[in-house]
């Protein structure tokens, strides 16, 4: 019984470091309806400048972080007011397209500039520091963090969807933007706006990804998955739901991987699979008009 509780704490705890991953991608596609494909990428691309900040200023990693989200927002903002406002239209396959590109892009540029060689963000010794519970059990201090993490981006980007007007208009070009407009609402900005929020938000994703485990140049397709799944199992349109998506992600492989290691992988998918067929909307899609 012990074994079991630990199993599925774990895969809790797993499931905020996805539902991190996945935030961002949820807001994109809930204010403007774009899959964005190098959204992998761009947590990987995060978590080198914070790494290539630490190391040209020798500043710690917190501070790193610190420094690197007010660069990352302007960096969405940048990306989405001069190449991704071009693409988006009725046509969803340009927008794809175009993501897909960037995606390769963002690789190639960073093996170059970086290496193949995997890195890692260290601090003073809190990555494997450990909470005892019972039974010998213990709780790792940064999985705890991490989720903690996790549910405080879900609150704050909900508050700031529903409790701002920055929010109501986020809503209004989402729901309908040709009305949007003709209220006087720049929708472009708008997109602007939420990417760098998305890319502020892969930049706290991409701090715990780097502090507990290694990454290189190639691993965003993989983070990528794990974000689109955890999205998807939620339902689209709900952050409470891609929170509750990466869970079931989470314990999912956990659960995997205490049966045989080399499931672990199989078994989140599998997860997805089984909520696509019974929930082809997601458990918590939002609600339509």
């Amino acid at each position: 019984m012990t074994a079991i509780f630990d199993t599925i704490l774990q895969g809790v705890l797993l499931g905020g470091l996805y539902a991190l991953f996945a935030a961002g991608l949820a807001l994109i596609f809930g204010v403007m309806r774009l899959v964005n494909l190098a959204h992998g990428d761009l947590i990987v691309l995060a978590a080198y400048l914070i790494l290539l900040i630490a190391n040209a200023l020798h500043l710690g990693i917190i501070l790193s972080f610190l420094i690197a989200l007010p660069l990352m927002f302007a960096a969405g903002y940048v990306l989405q007011a001069g190449l991704l406002n071009r693409v988006i239209g009725n046509d969803i396959l340009v927008p794809l397209l175009t993501t897909f590109g960037l995606s390769i892009i963002l690789q190639n540029a960073m093996l170059t500039g970086f290496s193949a060689d995997s890195r890692r963000l260290t601090t003073d010794g809190i990555e494997t520091a450990s909470l005892p519970l019972f039974n010998g059990m213990a709780i790792g201090i940064m999985p705890l963090l991490t989720f903690a993490a996790a549910v405080g981006v879900i609150v704050a980007l909900n508050q700031l969807f529903y409790r701002t007007a920055l929010g109501r208009a986020f809503r209004a070009v989402s729901d309908d933007p040709v009305t949007a407009r003709l209220m006087g609402i720049d929708d472009k900005q708008l997109f602007a706006i939420a990417m760098g929020v998305a890319l502020t938000v892969c930049t706290i994703a991409a701090l715990f990804l780097g502090l507990r485990a290694n990454f290189d140049p190639t691993i965003g397709p993989g983070r990528l998955i794990f974000a689109f799944e955890a999205v998807i199992i939620g339902g689209l349109g709900s952050l409470w739901g891609t929170l509750a998506g990466g869970v079931i992600l989470g314990v999912a492989q956990t659960i995997g991987a205490s049966i045989n290691p080399e499931w672990q992988l199989l078994a989140g998918h599998l997860a997805f699979l089984v909520v696509l067929a019974v929930a082809p909307r997601g458990l918590f899609p939002r609600a339509v008009d």
